[in-house]
Parts: C-alpha cells; sequence; structure tokens
C-alpha cells in the first residue's frame, strides 16, 4: 500500500474524521448565502493560524469538486512577522500543499 504523504493524511482526516463538524457546515454556508458563482475570483488570506489553514484546504477542495469553475489565489500577508515565522508558515502551506503567494503588500487588481 501507498505511503501517503502529510498533506494526504490531513486531507483524508478532513474528508473522513471531520466530514460531518466541517464540511458539510461550509457546503451549506456558502450555497446558503450564495458565497460563491460561477467565474468569481477568491483570494484566501493564509495567517499561519489553523483557522486560514483550514479554510485554504476547504476551498481548495471546494475548487476540486465544484460544478462550476471560479478562480482561487492563497496569499500569506506579511503585517511585520520576525524571519521565524514567515519561513513557518510558507513551509506549513508547502506542506498542505497549498500554492501561495507570499507578499507585504497586495493588490487585488492582479486578479
Amino acid at each position: 500500500m501507498k505511503e501517503l504523504t502529510p498533506c494526504e493524511k490531513i486531507e483524508r482526516s478532513i474528508n473522513k474524521k471531520f466530514r460531518i463538524k466541517l464540511w458539510r457546515p461550509f457546503i451549506e454556508g456558502i450555497k446558503r448565502y450564495e458565497l460563491i458563482k460561477e467565474g468569481d475570483s477568491i483570494a484566501v488570506c493564509i495567517s499561519g493560524g489553523k483557522d486560514s489553514m483550514l479554510l485554504a484546504k476547504l476551498m481548495q477542495a471546494l475548487h476540486r469538486h465544484s460544478e462550476f469553475p471560479f478562480g482561487l489565489h492563497f496569499i500569506v500577508m506579511d503585517p511585520g512577522y520576525n524571519e521565524i515565522n514567515r519561513q513557518r508558515i510558507i513551509a506549513n502551506a508547502a506542506t498542505l500543499e497549498i500554492p501561495s503567494q507570499y507578499s507585504t503588500q497586495i493588490s487585488l487588481k492582479r486578479w
């Protein structure tokens, strides 16, 4: 049997163990409030905390399995982190296979 990567283990955990607590309410909220429409472009800001990383993974899964296309971008904003924290956030995003852009300032005109 193939050894799972850390990212695959986390995704499997979200899909199996936390499906009822996380995925279902996430999808229900998006549908109920019509938060995402076809052709939208969404940016998820990653601060390094577990909540923003989890949101990024949920959005990534939704993007993969969505019935309609939308743009998805992941941004690591730097409000003045020290170098160790900055590198930890970038490394965690890489481990989770979240293709993030790092910036001290962002222009949303790019999207």
